[in-house]
């Protein structure tokens, strides 16, 4: 009796797997190391139709023929956009350039994914936003994976229900010259404590050595501290935030872990793990179980990966999922990195 409810159990979970189909065509412009790792993958999981890969070169294009052959190869991103039957374009090139491929992707009518950053200033970012209502594009939206990470989305509900004191965010990386690691890096974590506190001002930044920072924004609610840094390794990074409020403290750690610990009672003013013992409870809201290799315990899940993938394919497919990094909510955050940069 078990093992057949076991077996139905299985069987209908891949129905429903199986029975996610598209109706539409998509697009990939770019074919970098991050797209390889990272969202192909999710792409190719899915079963999403993907017809175009898009390039700079004919002689990347023709590699890319070769290897994927059930995609059309091309180095003319006019070709895609000229191609009424693909409806989404997912971005992923030379951040540089994201401004201007994500523009012409806009123009065309077509829904954008566009990695980050989109764009480099909150100027290029009102253009951005301006030409999807112009062009009436049905979704835009940034991989900014962290806002779909599963722990992201309970730190975030649980929040919500608490009265905030304080928040520090540890972001430590190593060196960085590929590019510029406020909007390449430093992008995630003043993103998302954005998405989790809402808009913030700039109450102090200070750069505390080439291209890292320490910095104290203060949002409706809550204040908080952010290092910044690309002066620590690659090899051990830390990414780490710490949420404290009247009641207990979240520590998010690395999106793999998220505990709440209850703060010791407090009587007349007194605490009162003073006077008697109390046990520390952790509560463990979420935590990726390295041991068993499945869908949910998979980094690409716990990063946000795979749910950013999916929630673009499913809102362009028209069937209601919400999409929460769309291009005009990411304006708090370009404000918060002009005042940096501004110094």
């Amino acid at each position: 009796m078990i093992q057949g409810f076991i077996d139905r159990f299985k069987r209908l979970r891949m129905e429903r797997f199986l029975q996610q189909t598209f109706r539409h065509q998509y697009a990939f412009v770019g074919m970098g190391q991050h797209s390889l790792s990272n969202l192909y993958p999710v792409i190719r999981y899915l079963g999403v139709p993907l017809k175009y890969v898009c390039v700079t070169s004919e002689q990347k294009a023709q590699l890319i023929g070769q290897k994927f052959r059930d995609v059309k190869a091309t180095a003319s991103l006019d070709e895609v956009l000229s191609d009424e039957s693909v409806r989404g374009v997912f971005v992923a090139a030379s951040p540089a350039a994201h401004f201007t491929l994500a523009s012409k992707v806009l123009r065309s009518g077509k829904s954008l994914f566009i990695e980050k950053p989109p764009c480099m200033t909150a100027d290029e970012l009102e253009q951005l936003v301006a030409l999807q209502q112009q062009h009436a594009v049905p979704v835009a939206m940034a991989g900014l994976q962290k806002r779909y990470g599963p722990a992201v989305q309970l730190l975030k509900k649980a929040v919500r229900k608490e009265r905030l004191v304080s928040y520090n965010l540890h972001y430590r990386t190593g060196a960085y010259p590929e590019g510029d690691a406020l909007s390449d890096l430093y992008i995630h974590p003043l993103d998302l404590v954005t998405y989790l506190f809402g808009k913030a001002d700039v109450i102090a930044s200070q750069e505390v050595a080439p291209g890292s920072y320490c910095v104290m924004l203060r949002h409706e609610k809550v204040t908080g501290m952010l290092e910044l840094s690309t002066v620590c390794t690659w090899t051990d990074p830390e990414e780490q935030l710490q949420v404290c409020t009247l009641a207990a403290d979240y520590r998010l750690r690395q999106m793999e872990e998220l505990t709440r610990q209850s703060k010791p009672t407090v009587m007349l003013g007194i605490p009162m793990e003073k006077v008697f013992p109390e046990r520390k409870t952790v509560e463990y809201l979420y935590a990726r179980n390295n041991f068993v290799p499945t869908q949910t315990n998979n980094q690409i899940v716990s990063q946000g990966f795979f749910n950013e993938v999916s929630a673009f394919v499913e809102a362009v497919e028209g069937r209601g999922r919400q999409v929460v990094s769309s291009l005009d909510t990411l304006r708090d955050t370009y404000t918060i990195m002009a005042a940096i940069r501004k110094g």
